[in-house]
């Protein structure tokens, strides 16, 4: 098992943190991972990218121009990564922050409205794990026990009472994700 994901976004909408999560549930398998974030300025409202890899064996390198699946959460990521999904790979993205959807068809296209969701909850920080549910709905590389045991891991002490609601919104997200 590997897979290549990369997860991007605007600063602030939970792109690394849901990546740094990943990588930790990952770690909890004992898996190799590598979680290379690349943001700048952007980490406050522009845009931000993060890559993942999860896998069985060595990772020979953490520099990937190609992904097995892609999480695009606004319309000027989806324009720099939709070409950059492998064929046969899936592309899940959010309802809210895309004009134009993704137009690939050599590719699996998701939708998830995570936002709309956060909202439902009265929680905008749940929007980051309800997308993750999504894709574990899609690609269960780690199990939810392991993702809430990274959670305790990534949150501070203070924060660790917040881990039940953010179960709910993963499995909110494996609930929401449907297929274009």
């Amino acid at each position: 098992m590997k897979e290549e994901i990369i997860i991007a976004g605007f600063g602030g909408q939970g792109v690394l943190s849901m990546g740094k999560i990943l990588a930790y549930s990952g770690l909890m398998e004992d898996k190799e991972v590598s979680w290379m974030p690349a943001y700048g300025p952007e980490q406050r409202g522009g845009t931000a990218n993060v890559t993942v890899i999860v896998s069985d064996e060595k990772i020979s390198s953490p520099i990937l121009s190609k992904y097995d699946a892609a999480i695009i959460l606004n319309q000027p990521s989806l324009e720099k990564f939709e070409s950059k999904v492998k064929s046969g790979g899936i592309l899940i993205y959010d309802g809210y922050g895309i004009i134009n959807p993704p137009t690939r068809k050599d590719i699996k296209v998701y939708r998830i409205d995570a936002m709309d969701a956060a909202n439902e909850m009265n929680n905008a920080k749940a929007f980051n794990m309800i997308v993750l549910g999504g894709l574990l709905k899609l690609k269960p590389m780690v199990t939810l026990d392991s993702v809430l045991r990274g959670l305790k891991k990534t949150l501070p002490e203070r924060h660790h009472h917040l881990i039940p609601m953010n179960e709910e919104a993963i499995k909110k997200g494996m609930e929401l994700i449907k297929e274009v």
